[in-house]
């Protein structure tokens, strides 16, 4: 038996609606206010002023093409593009030709100037461990942890998933990645063994970074433990390794030290990509 609601008319609909004028509306989202820094603090920033701000934003709109490769002028850059745009809609493809390294631009381009022995993370945990890496030494790390995945055959273009507390090593496994040209899955710390596996599977990945614990508002979070039970849903074709970063546990009990497969300081070369 179906039973058939009659529908309100749209006169009394509406009509039950309170209005609400454009008046309304304006004084609710309009702010004209202008709160002016201090001068001296203008004077050493990246933009000195409204005027400045304003002339660089109608340019991105009405020539997006010149903006953005002013801005592209700040990365390193292994290969310069042939092409700002290409845009054949709703296909669009920025910087066709050229070439670059995430990691490298985020790293190298750092350490071989005034901010090698500037600190590059500071890091809190829940407990209150505090952390503090350098350019110089975020560098390092970061080189270790490439020729681990290296070492394990994984190259450029292989997809590798990421399964993380928000830790410094979190940061150390995603330019890792990007350093030897491989793409990163990031998937949320909170996320199931089956959710883990969903993803793994759905992006072909060959391999799953993860480490011990994490806290998360103040539980102890079992990511190893989750990622075990995960890899029992992937097929044999998906992530061959687990690089689970340990260490023995410290006062907060999480295991945040990094696999190393090659002696400390051994470099690790940037692969470029195309940008487009």
């Amino acid at each position: 038996m179906r039973i058939d609601f009659p529908s309100p008319k749209k006169d009394a609909l509406m009509s039950s609606i309170p209005a609400v004028t454009n008046q309304d509306l304006d004084s609710t989202l309009r702010e004209d206010r202008v709160f002016p820094p201090p001068a001296e603090f203008s004077e050493k920033a990246y933009i000195k002023s409204l005027a400045e701000y304003e002339a660089l934003y109608k340019q991105s709109i009405e020539d997006p093409e010149t903006f953005w490769a002013e801005v592209a002028k700040d990365l390193h850059w292994f290969k310069p593009w042939d092409k700002v745009l290409e845009w054949n809609l709703p296909w669009a493809k920025w910087f066709v030709g050229g070439k670059l390294n995430l990691s490298y631009n985020c790293l190298d381009t750092h350490v071989s100037g005034a901010r090698r022995d500037k600190t590059a993370i500071v890091w809190e945990g829940e407990p209150g461990e505090i952390r503090r890496l350098t350019y110089a030494e975020l560098t390092l790390e970061v080189q270790k942890f490439a020729n681990a995945l290296k070492s394990l055959g994984i190259k450029k273009g292989d997809r590798v998933a990421i399964y993380m507390g928000m830790t410094p090593e979190l940061a150390i496994a995603l330019l890792a990645c990007a350093r030897i040209g491989a793409v990163h899955s990031v998937i949320f710390g909170g996320f199931a063994a089956n959710a883990i596996a969903d993803r793994v599977n759905d992006c072909s990945a060959v391999a799953i970074i993860t480490q011990d614990t994490s806290y998360r508002r103040g539980n102890e979070i079992q990511l190893k433990r989750t990622v075990d039970e995960a890899i029992a849903g992937v097929p044999d074709s998906g992530a061959r390794d687990r690089l689970s970063p340990q260490r023995e546990p410290g006062e907060d009990g999480c295991g945040t030290g990094l696999v190393v497969a090659r002696p400390d300081g051994q470099r690790a070369d940037g692969v470029s990509g195309r940008a487009a």
